[in-house]
C-alpha cells in the first residue's frame, strides 16, 4: 500500500504529517524523524522537488518505508542535480519502538535504514564515473556520527525517438542505519543536531556536482513546469 503526500510549499510540514498519520498507523519517532530531517534539508536552502512524497507499507512484512527529493534552489525542472533520501522502518524496529514506549523490557535498539541517491541527469554525453567521484572527495555522508556506505554506482542512457539524440545520467547510492538511541527516543528534539550533518553534507555535494563542467542537454518543454 502506498500513500501519497504531495510537496506543497503552502502546507506547513507538521500539518501534512498530521494528515498521514490520522490515515495511517505510523510510530510518531518515525513522524519526527522525517520532520527534523525535512527541516535540516530546507535549512541547509535545499528545494524539495514538485513530485509526491511517498509512504509506502509492505503489506505482508509491515515494513514502511518514506521517500522525498531535494534540490539546489532555482533548478530548472528536472533539475540538473538531486537528491533521493528513503527512510525505511522495519517491522522489528517498530516492535522494538512500541515495547520500550509501554516500558517493557527490549535487547534490540530501533533503527532505520537511511537510502542516499545523488543523481546528475540531463547530461549531452556519457559522464566518466572516475570525474564524477572526484567532485565528490573522500567524504562520505553520516547520520548520528554513522557513515553510510557508498553502495554503487549507475550510469544511464536514455535515446530520443529521433536517431542520435541521447540524454545520459548518473547516480551515486550510498545505504546505512540510523540507530535510535535511549536520549533520543526520550527527547526527539535531540534529532535536529543528529540528522543535521546529513543535510550540510548533501547540500555541499549537490553544489560540487553542478560545479562539474559537463555538457548538458536542454530541458524538454514538455517536461518543465508551467
Amino acid at each position: 500500500m502506498t500513500h501519497k503526500s504531495a510537496a506543497r510549499p503552502g502546507i506547513p510540514a507538521a500539518k501534512r504529517l498530521a494528515q498521514i498519520a490520522s490515515d495511517l498507523v505510523i510510530d510518531h519517532i518515525l513522524l519526527d524523524v522525517i520532520g527534523a530531517i525535512r527541516e535540516a534539508l530546507e535549512g541547509a536552502l535545499l528545494e524539495q522537488q514538485a513530485v509526491e512524497e511517498r509512504f509506502q507499507i509492505d503489506v505482508f512484512l509491515g515494513d514502511v518505508a518514506f521517500e522525498t527529493s531535494f534540490s539546489l534552489p532555482g533548478e530548472q525542472n528536472p533539475p540538473r542535480v538531486r537528491a533521493d533520501l528513503g527512510l525505511e522502518w522495519p517491522t522489528w524496529s517498530q516492535s522494538a519502538y512500541r515495547s520500550w514506549s509501554i516500558g517493557e523490557p527490549t535487547s534490540e535498539r530501533p533503527e532505520l535504514v537511511v537510502e542516499l541517491t545523488l543523481r546528475l541527469q540531463r547530461l549531452a554525453a556519457v559522464p566518466e564515473p572516475a570525474v564524477v567521484l572526484a567532485a565528490l572527495g573522500e567524504s562520505r555522508p553520516e547520520i548520528a556520527g554513522e557513515p553510510l556506505e557508498r553502495s554503487g554506482i549507475t550510469v544511464e542512457q536514455a535515446f530520443d525517438a529521433e536517431p542520435g539524440t541521447a540524454t545520459s545520467a548518473i547516480e551515486i547510492a550510498y545505504q546505512g542505519t540510523y540507530r535510535l538511541s535511549e536520549t533520543v527516543l526520550e527527547e526527539p528534539e535531540r534529532l535536529d543536531g543528529q540528522v543535521a550533518p546529513l543535510a550540510r553534507w548533501i547540500a555541499s555535494a549537490l553544489v560540487r556536482l553542478a560545479d562539474l563542467e559537463l555538457p548538458s542537454s536542454p530541458v524538454d518543454d514538455s517536461e518543465a513546469s508551467t
